[in-house]
């Protein structure tokens, strides 16, 4: 393939590559896009999960967010794929800079990657609302009800609601990443969900390279698409 062969040599040749992942990565994990309501999901619920993962169901709703959130949203027996294992790879050997993920499941870090910009913050990271003590995931998908902190404050998970902010420590720190890469790979995204899929906008060089089963939104701007699972076109790239 003409295209796999060019992002290869782009490849090589840098030592500043950054990625931005979204759910498409994870998918090949096992871990579904909750976007993708599959049949039972309407027998179980009574909205829709994009209603479910907002601030204000949060608040109004807490124990039915919670009984989504821990069938849905906890995939605890998930491991890192070709992808995740490919992009630790080129950290370690000092050609990626860093990863910048819209997924919440830690894969990146449990394939060894160190630089890692979660937009949307991550289900293994949870604090009580009152005291802010650490609980781990494992404390979530364990508990039963809405999970107590020792305190009896209400424990949240560190992950980024519908109609909240995303956290600008972690912005900041990706636009910064994609403004300065060489090579901007985006992988298993189609580009529609903001803020996240306006931080292309940052990058400012000539190998904007697009990696997705289907079609993108940015499409006509990049400088290299290859159509594909990311997992088999990350494995070819030695």
């Amino acid at each position: 393939m003409e295209n796999l062969e060019q992002l290869r040599q782009w490849i090589n040749e840098s030592d500043n590559i950054v990625f931005f992942g979204g759910a498409g990565v994870s998918t090949e994990s096992g871990i579904p896009d909750f976007r993708s309501v599959d049949g039972l999901y309407n027998q179980q619920y009574d909205y829709p999960p994009e209603t479910i993962l907002s601030h204000t169901f949060y608040r109004k709703n807490t124990e039915e967010f919670y009984r989504f959130y821990r069938n849905k949203m906890l995939c605890l027996d998930a491991k890192p794929n070709a992808a995740h294992l490919k992009l630790a790879q080129w950290e370690r050997e000092g050609k990626l800079k860093a990863v910048v993920t819209q997924n919440i499941d830690g894969l990146h870090q449990a394939a060894g990657s160190q630089k890692v910009y979660e937009l949307h913050g991550s289900v293994l990271r949870n604090f009580c609302e009152s005291c802010h003590k650490f609980y781990d995931v494992k404390h979530i998908a364990d508990s039963e009800g809405v999970p107590k902190c020792t305190c009896g404050g209400g424990i949240k998970p560190d992950v980024v609601l519908y109609e909240e902010g995303l956290d600008q420590n972690t912005l900041t720190g990706a636009i910064r990443a994609i403004s300065e890469a060489d090579v901007l790979i985006v992988g298993g995204t189609s580009l529609a969900v903001y803020p996240a899929a306006g931080l292309l906008d940052y990058y400012s060089g000539n190998k904007l390279v697009l990696v997705n089963k289907t079609p993108t939104a940015r499409d006509g701007i990049a400088d290299l698409v290859v159509q594909g699972s990311i997992g088999e076109i990350f494995s070819q790239l030695d």
